[in-house]
């Protein structure tokens, strides 16, 4: 009887406890609902946009060509007699490369060279008559289409005369020689190659500039040109051409034009082209793990009042980890630049 009742007692004792708990437990939930909810909103970092100062060198890699590069053609038909250039050697504008057979053309030109200074002897005698009434009107106009003929048979045999001395029409190196002696020419329209002389005393170097970049160019801007020939030097180039006109790739032709008087840079050789435009000196920057997106169409959440909120901005060109902000923030605003993973549009958030 007294087992029983001290079971009693302690079961009574066990179950207060445990209803003495549960009441503390609910008022202290009920406190806690009164006096504020535990914070579930997403943690994130932010960035505040700023304004830097910006470096708008670009470079790229170009092909140095002559600023005149000729092939030289034969006007005429004949045998080579005679080859006055070789590869390497640098010939003056107007220098003979080679000499094609002129016995024949020499014999027309002198022939009709005679009968030019017969028919203007023969013309100035009528002109003296006729001023004196002393030949017809007939008389005189046959005089002067004879002199008229026999001047343009001596004009077209002295230039066939001329042809068969081939001289370079610029000054420059010959880089390659077509022909030797005894090589047969012809004229047009199938002429013959004789020789290519290129002017290396100025360069151009031609590159493709994308469109982002090429509206920041402007003729006669100053490029620094490097070789890998010549590591330590730096050449100073300017602008020379800008082409109207892109490509498929949206890219434009531009030249550069470098002068080469010691001419110790050669044709064929790669450059490095460093374009610095005039642009603005600052922009404003974020980072680019700031974005949501493609930079295209790019989006950043932007915290204010602890509310993140989506937004679209014009991103510019990427600086390093940084990207350029050209519209849709304001310096000082805050982005967020860490855990944009577990956001939506004006959701409120917690800054760390």
């Amino acid at each position: 009887m007294q087992t029983k009742t001290r079971i009693i007692i302690i079961v009574a004792i066990v179950a207060a406890v445990l209803i003495a708990l549960i009441v503390r437990s609910k008022i202290e939930l009920n406190a806690s609902s009164k006096g504020g909810s535990i914070s579930t909103a997403p943690s994130v970092s932010v960035y505040k946009v700023t304004r830097q100062s910006l470096d708008n060198r670009f470079s790229l890699v170009g092909t140095l060509n002559g600023f005149n590069d000729v092939v030289v053609l034969s006007e005429t038909q004949g045998r080579v007699v005679k080859v006055d250039a070789e590869v390497g050697q640098y010939k003056e504008a107007g220098s003979v490369l080679v000499e094609v057979d002129s016995v024949t053309r020499e014999a027309a030109s002198k022939a009709a060279e005679v009968n030019y200074e017969k028919s203007k002897k023969d013309l100035e005698r009528y002109e003296a008559l006729y001023k004196e009434h002393s030949v017809s009107d007939t008389q005189i106009e046959q005089a002067r289409w004879a002199f008229q003929t026999a001047e343009s048979q001596y004009v077209t045999t002295h230039r066939a005369l001329t042809d068969t001395k081939i001289t370079t029409p610029i000054s420059g190196v010959v880089t390659a020689r077509y022909v030797n002696i005894g090589t047969m020419t012809v004229g047009a329209p199938q002429a013959t190659q004789i020789a290519n002389v290129v002017d290396i005393s100025r360069l151009k170097a031609k590159v493709q500039v994308a469109e982002k970049d090429v509206f920041r160019l402007h003729v006669s801007d100053v490029v620094d040109v490097t070789t890998d020939v010549f590591p330590n030097t730096t050449y100073t180039g300017k602008i020379f051409t800008i082409s109207a006109k892109g490509d498929d790739g949206h890219t434009y032709a531009v030249e550069v034009l470098l002068q080469n008087p010691r001419q110790e840079l050669k044709a064929g050789m790669f450059v490095h082209l460093t374009f610095k435009p005039n642009a603005e000196n600052s922009a404003l920057v974020i980072p680019r793990e700031a974005i949501v997106g493609s930079l295209q169409n790019a989006q950043v959440y932007v915290v204010s009042n602890n509310i993140a909120q989506l937004r679209s901005i014009l991103a510019g060109k990427e600086i390093g980890t940084n990207v350029e902000v050209l519209q849709g923030l304001q310096e000082g605003e805050a982005v967020v630049v860490d855990g944009q993973n577990n956001l939506n549009d004006s959701i409120k958030v917690v800054v760390r």
